[in-house]
């Protein structure tokens, strides 16, 4: 009897390779860097500008050539010793950077005994002043609600609400602030958040506000592009490394 020979069991077809967890460990965290990433940096563009420092006036705070960034804040949120960015359009409607000393219902005056400015009858020692005195221009105002007295901190060199004392007692509509400035982006050397003071903490209302989220947002972007870099070297070692254990071992 002839032999039928059968066809020959087709061999099992083996399992496709799983991911090796290093690979979706690495993919984890990629991913979850470029999100932390692009996420904090996408709050900072919505929220903040940047602003140049042209002038000298709020030195040694802010110098020439520095570059800050502002948030948009409500116009009653703005409190005595704030750095705020603002456009007047009674002060030539020039971008201009300074410092709100008198908030609204306020009485300002220049100066007392020891050449300090006097805010409700308040002497304040503002220890940001690059002039450790005031000059003698004598002054006195009364800040209209919903307005600003603003100066810089380089007194002797800025033109501020005591150049402008006769339009609206060198008032500012706190509605003309484009933004509160919450640090320095450049240079580089002189980056950081910008700090509060508490020169005015001893009067009631409104006090200087607190850093804004800056900070956090630049560190979560900087720490999101670092996992997605650090994952990506990890990853490309790896690989490299692998290839070469398979090159010895056919070797």
């Amino acid at each position: 009897m002839s032999g039928v020979m059968s066809p020959a069991a087709p061999a099992p077809a083996g399992k496709k390779p799983g991911r090796r967890p290093a690979a979706v460990v690495q993919g984890l965290v990629i991913g979850l860097g470029f999100l932390l990433m692009v996420g904090c940096f996408a709050v900072i563009a919505v929220q903040y500008r940047p602003y140049r420092i042209p002038t000298q006036s709020m030195e040694p705070t802010l110098r020439i050539g520095d570059t800050v960034v502002a948030r948009s804040v409500p116009a009653d949120s703005i409190g005595r010793g704030d750095v705020v960015v603002f456009r007047d359009p009674l002060w030539g409607n020039s971008t201009m950077v300074k410092r709100v000393v008198a908030v609204g219902g306020d009485t300002v005056l220049c100066c007392d005994a020891q050449h300090r400015l006097v805010v409700n009858d308040h002497p304040v020692d503002e220890p940001y002043v690059a002039d450790p005195k005031l000059d003698d221009q004598r002054f006195s105002t009364t800040v209209p609600e919903g307005r600003l007295f603003l100066l810089g901190d380089h007194r002797l060199g800025s033109l501020d609400s005591r150049t402008h004392l006769d339009l609206a007692g060198g008032t500012v509509a706190a509605t003309e602030v484009l933004g509160r400035v919450d640090a320095t982006v450049w240079p580089a050397g002189r980056a950081g958040v910008s700090g509060r003071t508490a020169a005015f903490d001893g009067l009631p209302g409104r006090p200087a506000a607190e850093a804004g989220p800056f900070g956090l947002l630049a560190f979560g972007t900087a720490l999101g592009a670092g996992l997605v870099l650090l994952a990506s070297l990890a990853g490309g070692v790896a690989s490299l490394a692998g290839r070469l254990r398979k090159r010895v071992g056919r070797g």
